[in-house]
């Protein structure tokens, strides 16, 4: 009867030591999840209601946006907006997609008639002479862009409009080939967005884009293979292949359309097309030959020898885009390569018929052995010397001053691309004063931003102090150096920003270039004294205000000469001149703050940039 009392101590005598072996402080265990778990509650409200305020900001924006009387402003407004919004009201987006195109395609004309009338003054100023134009930028491009990223239906819905758009405004126009192959905008339009999905690694929507157009031979086309085989190579040459078969029975397949070709094989991203009265070149960086399979490569010179063996057309009825000349151009081009890897057979009849072409072509073309672009990418380039020393050899024998003239700027040139000062006393020899004069802002300009890309702070401390700069540039260029050396003397570095901001301060007051130069002081001001920051973007708001054409992107430094023998621009875009940058990092560092202060913009374009870089600046942190 007395063994229940034992098992009721022994039962307690278990509890006990249970009890006993708890932690310590086990009670605190709890306190501490729940003080994190409080924490995390509050950051994710607080989140919510930024995300809410955010949305809020974009949808009040679309509604004034569609009042906008800028088209170019309504049209990236409403996309960019709907670019924000896809993840929360697709149908809703799908709807400004539409809208912001309908905008573009008017923006889009009226820049098209803006750049023909600047063609048209230019050409009136020079007296016929060579001249060069600033592009416009294409808006339904960039309309496409991101509708595609989303939605690859209304992707090609949005293709296919500016496709028809442009065959109506091609009606009647000279069906001749173009040396850089089928480049019209409906093209470009498609291998670009193409190329933007594939640089953001979606290879399967890229080529959904692109297959329809790779029958073509272009620059566009053969490009975006180029970029392709750097991420799936089979895919490439599959495509690659399949154009080749293309290209040799195509009637239509000339001289040029073989040199395009050749780019993928010898030359990647570097293309060059001849004409009789000169070349066509272009060239992004360039890259070395891909290491494709002999039976591609012999694809290859097949292929190009069935076209560059075609009797020439009779008299008169040549509608090629090479002609005689350009086709003993390009044979010339790519001899060497046949004679390297090609059959020997195929080789001497290429050799033959350049032979049997030399009566057909010009003296000048013939004469072209000496010529940088017939060897480019195919055979050493010549050393700059080289060439620095025929400028001056033809200097000595120059017949006219005008001649000279030219050639000394074409050695500034020459020099200045190798950040060597020695530009600028070939300038100085230049007799004609006016031309003196902008020669040497010109190549002041190029020197300057030479020395920031290369980070050389004394050298554009040297160029800012004696240079022949505008206001703006000089401002850019004090600005870059304090935030080159920010990190090894902060004190100078300051000093120069002060410069900056009384360099910037002497822009005329309606300038745009005012309040750009602004901005970029503002973005080193973040990095470099960051509570300074707000009172730096009150004067660049201020000066913003003050001028009308101030839009609030697409900043650029830009420059250019026409003189009487040639006529180039240079444009060169920093992130820093725009507002969205700068407003995108202020939302970060106080978002109530960065609203408030992009309310104090007066006119609709800076005001809008401002706003969508706030709001997506938060909802695009949401995603990450």
């Amino acid at each position: 009867m007395n063994r229940y009392p034992l098992l009721a101590l022994g039962f307690i005598f278990l509890i006990s030591v249970t009890t006993l072996a708890q932690p310590k402080d086990s009670n605190k265990t709890p306190k501490t999840s729940n003080a994190k778990s409080t924490k995390d509650v509050e950051a994710e409200r607080l989140l919510r209601e930024r995300r809410a305020n955010a949305q809020s900001l974009l949808l009040n924006l679309a509604a004034d946006a569609r009042n906008f009387n800028d088209a170019a402003l309504r049209a990236r407004t409403l996309a960019r907006i709907a670019d924000g919004l896809w993840e929360t009201d697709r149908e809703r987006s799908r709807t400004m997609f539409r809208a912001a195109f309908d905008a573009a395609e008017i923006a889009d004309k009226e820049g098209e008639e803006r750049f023909q009338a600047d063609i048209r003054a230019s050409r009136a100023a020079s007296g016929g002479g060579s001249f060069a134009v600033a592009s416009q930028p294409e808006i339904r491009r960039e309309v496409v862009r991101l509708a595609a990223k989303h939605d690859h239906d209304l992707g090609e819905e949005l293709i296919t409009r500016f496709n028809e758009q442009k065959k109506a405004d091609a009606e009647g126009k000279s069906a001749r080939s173009n040396p850089f192959g089928t480049s019209d905008e409906a093209t470009r339009q498609r291998m670009s967005v193409a190329r933007e999905l594939l640089d953001a690694d979606d290879i399967h929507r890229a080529l959904q884009f692109a297959d329809p157009m790779l029958g073509n031979i272009s620059v566009a086309t053969i490009d975006f293979l180029s970029y392709l085989r750097e991420k799936d190579q089979l895919a490439a040459d599959q495509r690659y292949a399949a154009m080749l078969g293309i290209a040799a029975s195509n009637p239509q397949t000339d001289a040029n359309s073989v040199s395009l070709l050749s780019s993928y094989i010898f030359t990647p991203h570097v293309f060059v097309a001849f004409v009789a009265t000169g070349t066509y070149t272009t060239a992004a960086g360039g890259a070395p030959p891909p290491d494709v399979s002999p039976d591609l490569r012999l694809a290859f010179f097949r292929a190009a020898a069935a076209v560059l063996l075609r009797p020439l057309p009779p008299a008169g009825q040549d509608q090629t885009s090479s002609g005689a000349d350009g086709q003993y151009l390009v044979i010339k081009r790519l001899l060497p390569l046949y004679e390297q890897y090609a059959p020997a057979e195929l080789t001497a009849s290429l050799r033959a018929q350049m032979t049997a072409l030399s009566s057909a072509a010009s003296e000048s073309t013939r004469s072209r052995d000496d010529d940088e672009w017939v060897r480019k990418g195919i055979g050493p380039d010549k050393p700059s010397d080289d060439w620095e020393k025929r400028l001056l050899d033809q200097i000595d024998h120059a017949k006219t001053s005008d001649e000279r003239d030219r050639l000394n700027f074409q050695l500034a040139s020459l020099l200045s691309g190798k950040d060597d000062l020695r530009a600028r006393d070939y300038v100085d020899k230049i007799d004609e004063s006016e031309l003196r004069k902008s020669a040497r802002a010109y190549i002041d300009a190029s020197l300057a931003i030479r020395a920031v890309e290369k980070k050389d702070p004394d050298r554009a401390l040297q160029m800012a102090k004696n240079g022949e700069l505008s206001h703006f540039v000089r401002a850019w260029l004090l600005s870059q150096v304090a935030s080159q050396l920010a990190k090894t003397d902060r004190e100078q570095a300051l000093s120069l920003l002060e410069d900056s901001a009384a360099e910037a301060g002497r822009i005329e007051t309606s300038d745009p270039e005012r309040p750009r130069a602004f901005f970029a002081i503002a973005n080193v001001v973040l990095n470099l004294n960051r509570p300074a920051v707000w009172d730096t973007m009150s004067d660049a708001i201020k000066a913003a205000n003050s001028a009308d054409k101030f839009t609030g992107e697409d900043g650029q430094i830009t420059f250019g000469l026409n003189t009487k023998g040639s006529s180039s621009i240079n444009q060169h875009s920093f992130p820093d001149f725009d507002v969205a940058g700068i407003f995108a990092k202020l939302a970060d560092e106080d978002y109530d703050k960065a609203v408030q202060l992009a309310g104090g913009f007066q006119r609709e374009a800076p005001r809008a940039n401002a706003v969508i870089a706030i709001a997506l600046s938060v909802l695009e942190e949401k995603k990450k």
